[in-house]
């Protein structure tokens, strides 16, 4: 999913909730394609829990708003909390060069130049490895170049962290360590992943379990041990920019190729309360929320510019300035955000990916559901406001 929203008509914030627009505008993303949509609208004391279209296309099972769902990269606000909890503790130093404690994974120059912020910020110009890892997506982001074929064959592989650390450092750098525009790359999380595993003498998954999940008391969040989601969760079901065609439910999969970057199991409900806690400075200290929140221009995998700070992204409102983050797993799209001001919070997900199909030259083409999920970011975030131009949100 995608978290560069349209901008809403400078305004005062609002903090009401509005159920039936907002289950209106969960219809729509539903109408527009989706097979199932469900989220969290949290505004001052206010809690607001909504569903549209089916779980599961075959039994016609329907979305419910507390299914548990793959959240893909939102899992790097997670790994980074933790990351900062050892920070506080002085088992880690955030500007240390990472080859002081992964000499073996990071050698030589390239492990004194890059830093721990580097990782967390994506500016240490180490490229992404899953281009490596899943051969048919080497040519990536060339939409006509690529083909699904690699996600079929590595369902059931288990991959071993350091094994796609060392694809991700052998492929060409895609920066400068600290230049000033970064590259999102999931090889730096893993990287956080193994510095986890050094300092704490626990895997990187037990560590940010028991440092930020538990105490942050998320009762419906964790990391699966294998290829299937524990608990009532729906199909996912992934288009691939059309190269699958009808979608294929993906909700069976290995976790191992994300590890510690997007391999997150959790519901909106937890996903809102821990960026509560996190932006209230209940699950790092206010320093390092301080830190955390010090961004970075960054390109992500769409070629777009996101503000990125330390696992968290800034979005600019005309209503406010949000933070959070979006995650993406084959079939499964998340995003979780909450307004600086705590007013007002949205955790929303939908159980289908990569649904623009390319246009003859191979640019991916915009799609009604693209506008619908906008709709729903703009009546979440700013209430009953006008769009810049003047248009009411969905009804």
């Amino acid at each position: 999913m995608d978290l560069r929203l349209p901008l809403c008509e400078a305004a005062p914030p609002s903090t009401d909730l509005d159920p039936a627009r907002l289950q209106s505008a969960l219809d729509d993303i539903h109408r527009a394609g989706v097979p199932g949509v469900f989220a969290e609208v949290r505004a001052a004391d206010h809690v607001w829990r909504g569903a549209a279209g089916t779980a599961d296309l075959a039994t016609g099972r329907p979305a419910l708003p507390d299914l548990r769902q793959r959240v893909g990269s939102v899992t790097k606000a997670f790994t980074a909390a933790a990351i900062l909890r050892q920070v506080e503790q002085g088992r880690i130093a955030l500007d240390a060069p990472i080859g002081d404690q992964l000499p073996h994974l990071v050698p030589g120059e390239r492990g004194h130049r890059v830093t721990v912020r580097m990782l967390l910020n994506n500016t240490s110009g180490m490229a992404d490895y899953l281009p490596y890892a899943f051969p048919s997506l080497r040519n990536f982001p060339s939409v006509p170049d690529i083909s699904a074929e690699s996600l079929d064959d590595n369902r059931y592989r288990r991959f071993d962290p350091v094994e796609l650390i060392e694809l991700g450092l052998a492929a060409p750098p895609v920066g400068e360590p600290g230049g000033p525009t970064g590259v999102y790359s999931n090889t730096n999380y893993l990287l956080l992943g193994q510095l986890l595993e050094l300092v704490t003498g626990t895997t990187a998954e037990e560590c940010i379990t028991r440092e930020v999940i538990e105490p942050a008391g998320l009762r419906h969040t964790g990391f699966p041990t294998g290829p299937s989601v524990d608990g009532p969760h729906p199909r996912m079901y992934e288009s691939f920019y059309g190269k699958i065609d009808p979608p294929r439910d993906y909700s069976v999969y290995d976790p191992s190729w994300v590890g510690p970057a997007a391999a997150l199991v959790s519901t909106m409900a937890d996903l809102n309360r821990f960026f509560a806690l996190l932006l209230g400075g209940r699950v790092v200290s206010r320093s390092s929320l301080v830190e955390m929140q010090r961004t970075v221009p960054v390109r992500a995998f769409d070629g777009t510019t996101i503000q990125y700070g330390l696992g968290l992204h800034r979005v600019d409102l005309g209503c406010g300035t949000c933070w959070g983050h979006d995650g993406s797993a084959w079939g499964a799209g998340t995003i979780s955000l909450i307004r600086a001001d705590g007013g007002r919070q949205l955790s929303a997900t939908v159980n289908l990916q990569r649904w623009n199909v390319p246009d003859a030259s191979g640019r991916p083409q915009p799609h009604p559901i693209d506008g619908a999920l906008a709709a729903l970011y703009r009546q979440a975030m700013c209430g009953h406001q006008p769009d810049s131009r003047g248009v009411e949100p969905a009804r």
